[in-house]
């Protein structure tokens, strides 16, 4: 196929999916900015208010930036794999995976709908937070490629769990037994510098801690953890989870029955 063959295949895809998610704008975009609302509004000012400042920060500017990336995360996720399990359970997907198209313009189409859903809520939710306390962006080179990182990322493991899903159930397994306990523990609503040693390099373990803190340093300037060790991190997975996806698509893993 040539050049121009594979970008209307990748911009097919990508369309199917942003039509998808913006026909149902209310269930899509609604919901999580509302969720993030109830967030600045419990956490940032009733509880927030009692907190001391944070880093040299007040504990609302603290934890946007956090929010922020928790929405992002979570909505790239979902998007990929509930809409790629849905088209294995309509049978859809197998009209795509017969045609000429690539395995890996396939996945860059999916990647792109959830990358693109994720950052529109994570925006949404960046205009809200205006209401509750003023943003002020410290290094925006830093914040945009860690928030587009993250979502290639999540979007990547979110066709993951859709290659793998076996019934609507298997979708939502994986965020809300692993995805959501580690978002918690990613240093949302904290810093890992309140905590003691242990429990401080149980949390550099965690993935999601490298994510949060450097798109907070776009924002405030400070981190809990080394700006590059934390791009490192994400560029690592990017390309581990792709290349995975790529070799399951190849081999048909999930996808015969």
């Amino acid at each position: 196929m040539t050049f121009q063959e594979h970008y209307i295949v990748f911009m097919t895809i990508f369309r199917k999916e942003f039509n998808r998610f913006m026909r149902i704008w209310t269930q899509t975009l609604i919901p999580p900015i509302i969720t993030m609302a109830l967030y600045f509004v419990i956490f940032g000012n009733l509880i927030g208010s009692q907190i001391d400042k944070m880093q040299g920060f007040s504990y609302m500017e603290f934890i946007v930036p956090g929010l922020i990336m928790m929405s992002v995360i979570t909505n790239s996720y979902m998007n990929v794999s509930s809409s790629f399990f849905s088209s294995k359970f309509q049978r859809s997907i197998e009209e795509i995976l017969v045609s000429p198209a690539s395995n890996g313009i396939i996945i860059l189409g999916y990647v792109a709908g959830g990358v693109t859903r994720g950052l529109m809520v994570g925006f949404l939710v960046m205009v809200v937070s205006i209401f509750f306390t003023k943003l002020s962006i410290a290094h925006l080179g830093v914040l945009i490629c860690f928030v587009v990182l993250t979502a290639i990322v999540f979007s990547l493991a979110g066709l993951l769990n859709g290659i793998f899903a076996q019934k609507f159930d298997d979708v939502n397994i994986i965020p809300t037994f692993i995805l959501t306990p580690l978002t918690y523990l990613g240093g949302v609503f904290y810093s890992i510098e309140l905590l003691s040693p242990l429990w401080r390099s149980i949390s550099q373990i965690n993935p999601i801690l490298y994510m949060v803190s450097g798109f907070r340093y776009g924002f405030l300037g400070i981190s809990d953890i080394n700006i590059f060790a934390g791009l490192s991190i994400l560029i690592l997975f990017t390309i581990i989870l792709f290349s995975l996806n790529l070799y399951l698509l190849k081999r048909g893993v999930g996808l015969r029955s």
